[in-house]
């Protein structure tokens, strides 16, 4: 479960919430005037853990090696 916190309070207090981070493992999300800014997750440095969080994540997977026309860029047209 995510946390959220001001800058303005995280900043004083940094070194105290990147211990709790790595000691509860719970994703911090810092935020600037409500909006979120910048998420901080503990290391883990087992390259299999990320991989897994990716699994099953790709909805369509046609041919990546086939050129895109410049049709297919919304700003070009």
């Amino acid at each position: 479960m995510e946390r959220f916190i001001s800058k303005s309070k995280f900043k004083p207090n940094a070194l105290k919430y990147f211990r709790q981070i790595e000691q509860s493992g719970q994703e911090l999300v810092i935020t600037d005037r409500g909006k979120p800014t910048l998420r901080i997750t503990p290391y883990r440095r087992d390259p299999r853990a990320a991989l897994k969080a990716l699994r099953d994540t790709v909805l369509r997977y046609d041919d990546p090696a086939e050129p895109v026309g410049s049709d297919d860029w919304e700003v070009l047209k």
